[in-house]
């Protein structure tokens, strides 16, 4: 076992010490629902980039490729000064939702290129231009811009140009779990020389300024020349040590009251005093005690034009010699963890290709890099809002008194959505059990715990409003994750798997009771995540009144009762009395099938024969039904409500499927839905679909045409018949109209940041993948369609999965002419030996040319890419290991 792999082994728990420390810092505090205490609810504009520099957090804090502790008490982070900047760059810059021309945009340039699950080392890239970085320029430029023209980059403004720049690498290296080398690498890509002002900094996170709290203050203090002492009642004492004695900068983690309210300052030691001090000369900034809540170590490195610096620090709460000799070692411990990190990534990597692996590696180091302490404890900051739990409010979150959160968590992005998100979060885990089961498994248990999960079973959605509706997908990540921890060590861990069922038994009630108004199982979950996907907003009431009969909610739903079924099957192994939960949730599903397609009452049915496709019902106040006719990712999401499972042994105890076709034949109209369990398929194997054969036959039709949803890279979130022919409907005078739209969207619905009408998505295409992979798995090779669709090329299911998977990878991989479609046409990333070999994974991908769209950093759910590349099935070359 290497020695990454026995740390795992010894950290089993999520507060294990070698997890103690890690990226849990965030890169954007400011603008979020938790530092937002406005009367009308504006985050972004209650507290602006502008403020952060200068105001104390309430929740939590950021930084630039920092660490901090696991509960944020203590944290570290690298600020830098080119002499040219008008503020200290402490933290990532981007626009705010109502800046961005397609909503909130980061507008900086960085890399995690590497990182160990129990963080033992990391590395990160920062790219930061020579020149005065262009705040101004790029703010004004994208607020003249309109949603049909692209974002305006930071590349496009020219400060790269010439390669006027620094790369700053940090890297991190845990010689034992409270004991870290930090080193700061600082590269001139320019040709002449140039000064780099890096301030290491060392912070408290500010717990005892907020009425009603903790007033206890930790301490930090100059021990000794190059030595910063931190006491922490909770932590004890750390000191950093810190290489070549630099100036050692002190004041408080305080708001300055007096540049942000115009009001007196109590101390005039206040958290942008580095800012104030380096940049502008105020010597009074700083508090010449040497003491505060805030330090910073400053150096002023000038750097030779194409040459390189490094400084080395060390933060540790054990008992080091002098700075000197603290510092020692630290290029061996270094050097030493980077290279368990590459033994590591090199078993992960079995037979990829060098740049298969190296884009694996940074999607895994990226979702590793993705932690973030995440602190809300929402009655006390609906208390500090003057509101309670029996006065009815509009307040955002207002239902949520109980929801208390305090720990580490993937985040989509720890700048664009510092935040979590339910579904995201699943398809985290589902990716991160590549490298880190036990924390895969605590991440599904999060959400699902007391201090989460509402007292009426709901699950949180996100921060912007916990009451929102994602897809209900935890049962199957849950069932994911425990098959793979299965299938890799043997150890079925029926206790996780029990513990989550249970409380997903909750959330389905709630399910059944809230999102299935008329009880007749197709169900109208809202927007679902999918954004702008839909002809209305579907979680605002409907311009012509009435509701929507959704198929994608319909198939999330009976997607849902298939893994629920799946999990009470696994546990009925153990305990009998899950079989009667198993046979429940296939009623469930049967139940669900029928409402899908109602036979019978033609313009209610989601199914439409004549386009061989699946459709959303609007059913209007007068009774009449419609199907919204836009070929969508909602009408491929019942494909994938397919699962595939063995009967039990003769002689064992009775087959579910016998008390599955005795409730059907109660129910006749029920019956034929269940032809594909009854009839086994190859190696005995059993079905459970919301498509029967022809339906399948039809859907992929459409799904594989190259003209609709096959692209280059995946599968569009939107047919490309849509731009030639937009569906529009009219009601009241009013014109709502669907387009295809490769890229962003021209549309503000949910803030207009992210675009479901063309785009590729990797999550919904890997569980179109998983889909395809359990349907061969019934039907075998000798269900074939064409693929693509016109093109007289045949495929078996299986290898439709395998052309899927090399379409989605290929967005990251090299291609023959040398290019990666993620860059589309930002040159510098395709030839550049700075640039070339850096991968970022975005929210969602253009769905002609594969380039990247959306939050620069989503390595959660666009991690699962990685994934892809982890888990083959090497006997078979390229087949994905799915559940």
């Amino acid at each position: 076992m290497d020695a990454e792999r026995e740390r795992l082994r010894e950290s089993a728990a999520p507060d294990a010490p070698w997890r103690r420390w890690g990226p849990y810092l965030s890169e954007r505090q400011w603008g979020t629902v938790r530092e937002d205490y406005s009367d009308n609810g504006d985050a972004w504009n209650y507290f602006p980039h502008d403020h952060a520099r200068s105001r104390a957090y309430r929740w939590g804090e950021d930084g630039l490729g920092g660490i901090s502790d696991d509960q944020q008490r203590l944290c570290l982070s690298v600020a830098l000064w080119n002499e040219r900047d008008p503020i200290l760059k402490e933290r990532p810059f981007g626009l705010t939702n109502g800046e961005g021309n397609h909503g909130e945009d980061v507008k900086e340039l960085y890399f995690y290129l590497d990182s160990t699950p129990t963080h033992s080392y990391m590395r990160h890239l920062y790219k930061y231009p020579q020149a005065a970085y262009p705040y101004e320029k790029l703010i004004r430029t994208n607020r003249e811009r309109d949603k049909l023209t692209f974002e305006y980059e930071l590349l496009d403004t020219g400060v790269f140009d010439e390669d006027q720049y620094f790369d700053v690498f940090t890297e991190y290296a845990k010689a034992s779990p409270d004991d870290l080398v930090v080193r700061v690498t600082v590269a001139n890509r320019g040709s002449e020389e140039a000064v780099l002002h890096v301030l290491p900094t060392l912070w408290f996170r500010n717990t005892w300024s907020w009425s009603g709290g903790d007033t206890y203050k930790p301490a930090l203090r100059q021990d000794e020349p190059g030595v910063i002492r931190a006491e922490h009642r909770e932590l004890g004492t750390y000191r950093l040590h810190c290489e070549g004695q630099p100036e050692l900068l002190f004041t408080e983690n305080e708001t300055n009251h007096k540049r942000v309210f115009g009001s007196h300052n109590a101390s005039p030691y206040v958290k942008d005093a580095f800012d104030r001090y380096v940049i502008h000369g105020d010597e009074d900034a700083v508090n010449p005690a040497r003491t505060g809540t805030k330090a910073a170590a400053h150096y002023r490195l000038v750097v030779p034009g194409g040459q390189q610096t490094t400084i080395d620090l060390r933060l540790s709460n054990e008992s080091l010699p002098a700075t000197g000799s603290s510092l020692a070692d630290a290029g061996q411990v270094l050097s030493e963890r980077r290279a368990e990190a590459d033994a590591f990534y090199a078993e992960l990597s079995g037979d990829l290709s060098a740049d298969e692996a190296l884009v694996m590696r940074q999607a895994m180091s990226g979702l590793l890099w993705s932690k973030q302490y995440y602190l809300y404890d929402v009655e006390t900051w609906l208390a500090e809002h003057h509101l309670d739990p029996w006065t009815p409010s509009d307040r955002r979150n207002h239902g949520w008194f109980d929801m208390m959160a305090g720990d580490i968590i993937l985040m989509p992005d720890k700048w664009e959505y510092p935040w979590f998100a339910a579904w995201d979060l699943a398809f985290h885990a589902v990716a991160l059990a590549a490298v880190d089961l036990d924390l895969a498994k605590h991440q599904i248990e999060l959400l699902l715990g007391d201090r989460y999960l509402h007292p009426n079973g709901q699950i949180p959605a996100y921060e912007w409003n916990f009451s929102d509706v994602n897809p209900p997908v935890h049962a199957w990540a849950a069932r994911y994750v425990y098959s793979e921890e299965l299938r890799r060590t043997g150890h079925a861990d029926r206790d996780f798997l029990e513990r989550v069922f249970q409380k997903l038994l909750l959330n389905f009630t709630w399910w059944v009771n809230r999102k299935d108004p008329d009880g007749n199982n197709a169900f109208q979950g809202g927007f679902l995540g999918l954004d702008n996907i839909g002809v209305f907003d579907r979680s605002a009431p409907l311009p012509t009144g009435g509701q929507l009969d959704q198929a994608d909610g319909t198939a999330w739903m009976a997607f849902y009762a298939q893994s629920m079924m799946q999990i009470a099957m696994e546990l009925s192994d153990g305990n009998p009395v899950y079989e009667d939960m198993a046979v429940k949730f296939a009623e469930h599903f049967l139940w669900i099938s029928a409402s899908i397609d109602r036979i019978g009452n033609v313009k209610e049915e989601m199914w439409d024969e004549e386009d061989g496709f699946f459709y959303d019902v609007l059913r209007l106040p007068y009774g009449d039904a419609m199907r919204l006719r836009v070929r969508s990712l909602v009408g491929l999401l019942p494909l994938c409500a397919s699962t595939v499972f063995l009967p039990r042994p003769e002689g064992e105890r009775r087959d579910l499927l016998d008390k599955i076709r005795e409730f059907a034949e109660r129910h006749p109209q029920l019956a034929e839905r269940i032809s594909a369990a009854r009839t086994p398929g190859a190696g005995g194997r059993r079905l459970l679909s919301l498509l029967d054969g022809h339906k399948l036959r039809r859907v992929l039709a459409r799904m594989l045409d190259e003209r609709e949803f096959l692209s280059p890279y995946g599968v569009r979130s939107l047919s490309r018949h849509h731009a030639e022919h937009p569906y529009e409907f009219q009601v009241n005078g009013q014109t709502f109209r669907v387009a295809y739209l490769p890229a962003e969207s021209d549309s503000g619905m949910f803030g207009g940041n992210s675009n479901w009408r063309g785009p590729v998505w990797v999550p919904m295409n890997a569980l179109i993948i998983r889909a395809l992979l359990n349907l061969h798995a019934y039907y075998g090779d000798e269900f074939t369609v064409e693929c693509p669709t016109g093109s007289g090329r045949r495929m078996t299911l299986f290898e439709v999965s395998e052309e899927l998977t090399r379409r989605l990878t290929a967005i990251f991989l090299r291609g023959p002419d040398g290019r990666r479609p993620v860059y589309g046409g930002q040159h510098v990333f395709h030839s550049d030996p700075h640039w070339k070999d850096l991968v970022l994974f975005h929210e969602y991908f253009h769905g002609d040319n594969g380039a990247g769209i959306g939050a620069s950093h989503q390595t959660g759910w666009t991690a699962l890419v990685g994934a892809f590349m982890v888990l083959y099935d090497h006997s078979t070359a390229r087949g994905v290991r799915t559940s």
